[in-house]
């Protein structure tokens, strides 16, 4: 299996070669050349399998430059019952005698569904650099959990260094407390001033400096990385089979998001042959996503007009997996996506409906809705007063959207964000009382924080990575 870049079709080589580049060298994002197609009878003969036998299976095909034996033993370390809690590693759970369900992705080393994705990583990663000889400084960008699990997933690897960016002031107490806290040689906590976009939009534009990135190995753990939608989509085969649907029937699932990569993660899994009746995005106020999937214009938000939620991790005016999908609706046509894009930087909304893209969308079975704070704070309380559940914001989203589409008879598996100990403000706000938290991050607040706060200038971020290399 070979990767193709989404803004020229040009050849980027294997999965080894992707998962330490990032961005392609145009700008673009890689795509698989083909997606393996799924029988139904395959799908059968899954259903008894554990945890990480499926995600071999799942990820085997776009993995072919990784022996087996190698690649089931970075599957094994990455998905033990030790870090996640349980053999299942993503339980779904029935809410009562209803239609919905919730797929459980948060009980790994820090709470949130990032980590199914970052646990892989981190142990491939390690496998490739050490195979190749070869050092990565990941450069990363989180608005609150992608940071936090990237670097649980990196502590006392060898031959990576982690340089994340998070928006300054703009996370929970809770998540800022998970990151700063760490005292790692191999971590870097930067803070920007500025939103979860302006610290995306530095990444990409450290990664476009191609001379600065080859000098100083940088790479990408963001979900701009393949090897992360590839991790994340074998949770949407084991929700499926686990939901006691028969094989071939249809599920719905609607997904909480704002950089739209656990979405594409889905979204794949459809393509491959799952049967996914639908696949709902569920915004918060920054609804860029249901804006396009409700109008055919993809309006991206400068920062000044990014608001600050209750649900802070959605928090994102521009979803960067947003291309690949689109990618997909456009037949492939890497030419169209770069015209587009030119178009978006440049502040203008592309004219998608003009290329016969509008109509692939509308047949995708995607579909989107939005929420409030009080849409939060009212599905909290009463998920909580129906079924004795406690959810975080994010997941609350995903559960308010996900009943407006639910219809009877078709289960409706919601998935789960975060635990709701990291966002325990808007938890007392809605029930009036805290989360129960894991021990291990009992009184994470008051330790001591480290943590570069930076303006947002690339000249100045590249500045402190390299006198960081320089002392390590």
């Amino acid at each position: 299996m070979h990767y193709l870049s989404t803004r020229s079709s040009h050849d980027l080589g294997s999965f080894c070669d992707v998962l330490l580049a990032g961005l392609a060298p145009d700008g673009g994002l890689a795509m698989p050349e083909y997606i393996p197609q799924i029988e139904h009878a395959t799908l059968s003969a899954w259903q008894k399998l554990s945890y990480q036998d499926l995600a071999f299976e799942v990820m085997r095909p776009y993995i072919s430059d990784i022996p087996e034996a190698e690649l089931r033993g970075i599957i094994a370390r990455s998905y033990t019952a030790e870090k996640f809690g349980s053999e299942a590693i993503t339980p779904l759970s029935r809410l009562g005698a209803s239609n919905l369900y919730l797929l459980e992705l948060s009980n790994g080393p820090s709470l949130a569904f990032k980590d199914i994705a970052m646990q892989f990583l981190g142990e491939v990663f390690e496998y490739v650099l050490a195979q190749r000889g070869e050092r990565l400084n990941i450069l990363g960008a989180t608005s609150g959990d992608t940071g936090s699990a990237a670097e649980y997933a990196m502590i006392g690897k060898d031959n990576v260094n982690v340089f994340m960016l998070s928006p300054h002031g703009r996370m929970s107490a809770f998540q800022q407390a998970q990151m700063y806290s760490l005292q790692e040689p191999n971590i870097v906590n930067i803070a920007v001033q500025g939103v979860f976009d302006d610290c995306q939009d530095l990444v990409k534009a450290v990664n476009a400096d191609a001379d600065f990135k080859s000098q100083y190995h940088i790479g990408a753990v963001n979900s701009i990385n393949w090897a992360r939608i590839l991790a994340q989509s074998v949770y949407y085969f084991k929700a499926y089979l686990a939901s006691g649907v028969a094989i071939g029937e249809a599920v719905d699932v609607c997904v909480p998001s704002g950089n739209f990569g656990n979405l594409f993660s889905g979204y794949l899994a459809k393509s491959m042959g799952l049967p996914l009746r639908r696949l709902i995005v569920a915004s918060n106020e920054n609804d860029v996503l249901h804006e396009f999937f409700s109008t055919g214009k993809y309006r991206v938000r400068p920062g000044k007009e990014v608001a600050k939620t209750s649900s802070p991790s959605m928090d994102i005016g521009k979803a960067s997996n947003f291309e690949r999908f689109i990618y997909l609706m456009s037949d492939g046509d890497g030419a169209q996506i770069t015209r587009w894009w030119q178009e978006i930087e440049q502040g203008h909304i592309p004219s998608i409906h003009e290329h016969g893209t509008w109509q692939a969308v509308k047949e995708s079975g995607l579909g989107a809705g939005r929420s409030t704070h009080q849409d939060r704070l009212n599905t909290i309380a009463g998920i909580e007063r129906r079924f004795a559940r406690l959810i975080d914001p994010h997941t609350a989203d995903g559960v308010f959207v996900g009943e407006q589409f639910a219809e009877e008879n078709v289960p409706m598996i919601c998935l789960e964000t975060a635990l709701p100990a990291k966002f325990e403000d808007t938890v007392m706000e809605a029930v009036g009382h805290p989360a129960e938290r894991p021990a291990r991050f009992a009184d994470i607040e008051n330790l001591p924080k480290y943590v570069e706060v930076i303006e947002n200038d690339v000249e100045k971020l590249k500045s402190l990575i390299a006198e960081k290399l320089a002392e390590s």
